[in-house]
């Protein structure tokens, strides 16, 4: 049978509305929400942001080896132009008469009117290799063209879009802000900087697995309101969470002996209390997902076990089947980051 309520509890709840406190003092769940959904904007925004680049890059990657290709043919054009330019221009440098005396005089002969087809050839090939060259110079000026209003456009689009992360980031930090403050007004004791600890963001929890069970660093872990005991993020804040409502019920926090534990405590634990402490590496108290509890919870089917039992799934914290028999430990809980999630 659950105990009842304290007396200042009891009449904070039969108060006024206007004048009532509220049921809880922040939202931490609300506000992990927030922050995770924040740190999933900025993520898909990053992304987003790399892909675009990606393109960028690749696009002118393709523009710039069409402006190499077209160089090169102007160069090759350029060998064949000049000789045959230089050799027309030297035609018809020619002092008057030759050729061409010959042949308005009616006096040409066969070699005569060859040596004028092969002029009319050159000139003919020479307008051909100018026209063509021209081609290619207006061509490169219109890939020139493109490849600057693609830059320009790129470089606005990625303005824009890191105009957005750093509105997001903004966004994200100050959420993260605001769950700092809630946890210092819930008592979370606070650093020499006077915030609490950088684990305290949920978003971090994501990247955990990251380390070895035991061998979490210390900026990654978020301080309880028992002093001395801490988790990562998301199981602290659900941890406190459940605090609070626990608070609300019994009249007193939760009483913790134990939290996360680092591959040393365990293996301490381990040589101490053979049977009752996992093989160190493998605990869950090294994920610093897990508390034993006192204060009544260590006693199988007591008021405070059973409302533990009935309420702990709100906030994503279970009693573990194997924690029924095998071994027995009622004082051992743990947070399921799958049940937290749908919270």
């Amino acid at each position: 049978m659950m105990t009842s309520l304290t007396p200042g509890v009891a009449a904070a709840q039969q108060a006024p509305a206007d004048v009532a406190a509220p049921a809880d003092p922040v939202n931490l769940t609300e506000l992990r929400r927030e922050a995770e959904k924040a740190a999933k904007d900025l993520e898909a925004a990053t992304k987003a942001l790399e892909d675009r680049r990606a393109q960028i890059r690749e696009s002118e990657r393709k523009l710039s080896a069409t402006l190499r290709e077209l160089q090169k043919a102007e160069m090759a054009f350029a060998q064949i132009r000049q000789p045959l330019s230089d050799l027309v221009a030297f035609l018809y440098q020619q002092p008057a008469g030759g050729d061409a005396v010959g042949f308005l005089s009616g006096q040409a002969d066969a070699g005569t009117l060859r040596n004028m087809a092969t002029v009319t050839q050159l000139i003919a090939e020479r307008d051909r290799i100018l026209e063509d060259s021209s081609r290619l110079q207006k061509e490169r000026e219109r890939l020139a063209a493109e490849a600057q209003e693609l830059r320009a456009s790129n470089l606005l689009a990625e303005a824009q879009m890191g105009a957005e992360i750093e509105t997001l980031r903004a966004r994200s930090q100050k959420i993260v802000q605001s769950l700092t403050k809630a946890l210092v007004k819930l008592g979370v004791k606070i650093n020499k900087r006077g915030q609490p600890a950088a684990g305290c963001d949920p978003t971090r929890a994501s990247s955990m697995s990251e380390f070895p069970n035991g061998l979490i660093p210390q900026a990654y872990l978020c301080p309880l309101q028992q002093r001395g005991n801490q988790l990562r993020g998301d199981a602290a804040l659900a941890f406190i969470s459940l605090n609070e409502s626990y608070k609300r019920q019994f009249g007193r926090p939760m009483c913790v002996t134990d939290s996360y534990r680092s591959l040393a405590e365990q293996q301490s634990v381990y040589y101490t209390r053979p049977g009752l402490a996992a093989v160190p590496g493998r605990s869950n108290h090294g994920l610093g997902l897990a508390v034993d509890l006192c204060g009544g919870v260590e006693r199988f089917r007591s008021a405070q076990f059973n409302w533990l039992e009935t309420n702990g799934k709100k906030f994503g914290w279970i009693h573990p089947k194997w924690a029924y028999s095998s071994p027995f430990e009622p004082w051992h809980w743990e947070y399921d980051p799958k049940i937290g999630s749908l919270l």
